[in-house]
């Protein structure tokens, strides 16, 4: 458990990122070329169906985004605070300032233009970065939306230890699913799909800190009755009273 722990650690993922970005850049890009395809146009037309207009919309925007919304905001008035729907909105925050930028940097076109190459800037700011897949948007989508509304399932409805195993691990694999469909669907270059994943989890992480840090500091300034009744901070005042 704690080698676990370790590896999915905010510093751990970040080393990672750096590590399979830097392979990915040159020596892994003739493994990719080899990897690459557009395996779904080898199945039926059904299949592509349900993977392009049911699974692949699973991690998109319309669909993450409001079922994280719709988690928030019930428990914001279960519970008569305003933290869940701040911390929707800082996983929106989060990826919109993370996976953009970084798709805006890295600027490697998707494989529909065939060069997997990076830095090629014109792509990504002309197309506003709509044709680069360097790191991918839904693995990334997939566990950090998927991934802050369990945790704030988890650290409001307090579970029992067997269901949240369960929701934990429904959010991996909408992550693995996601990873999945997109390969089939060959709309990524591999490693785009894990670099999301990556990035995904370093921004959850970030989320994770702002909700333990920033947002309650925020919210005593607005509205100090709606931390008190937060049951993540009794739950956290009770751990620090009996270690």
């Amino acid at each position: 458990m704690r080698a676990l722990q370790r590896a999915v650690s905010l510093p751990s993922l970040v080393v990672a990122f750096v590590v399979l970005t830097l392979l990915s850049l040159r020596p892994l890009r003739p493994l990719e070329a080899d990897l690459h395809g557009f395996w779904v146009r080898t199945y039926p037309d059904w299949v592509e169906w349900i993977l392009q207009q049911v699974l692949d919309r699973l991690t998109g925007q319309a669909v993450c985004l409001p079922v994280l919304v719709i988690v928030a905001v019930v428990l914001a008035r279960r519970y008569r605070t305003w933290r869940p729907i701040l911390v929707a909105a800082a996983t929106e925050v989060a990826f919109l300032g993370g996976v953009g930028p970084l798709k805006l940097l890295f600027a490697r076109p998707s494989p529909e233009l065939g060069n997997a190459q990076f830095f090629h800037w014109h792509w990504g700011l002309l197309d506003g970065g709509w044709r680069t897949s360097y790191p991918s948007g839904h693995s990334a989508e997939a566990i950090l939306f998927y991934g802050a509304a369990a945790y704030l399932i988890i650290r409001y409805c307090r579970p029992s230890p067997r269901a949240t195993r369960w929701i934990r691990a429904g959010v991996g694999l909408i992550t693995v699913q996601s990873v999945v469909v997109a390969y089939l669907l060959g709309w990524h270059w591999t490693t785009d799909l894990p670099a999301g994943v990556l990035v995904g989890g370093i921004l959850l992480h970030l989320v994770l800190r702002a909700d333990r840090r920033l947002i309650p500091s925020l919210l005593r300034r607005w509205d100090p009755s709606s931390v008190d009744l937060d049951p993540g901070d009794l739950e956290d005042r009770q751990l620090r009273s009996h270690p």
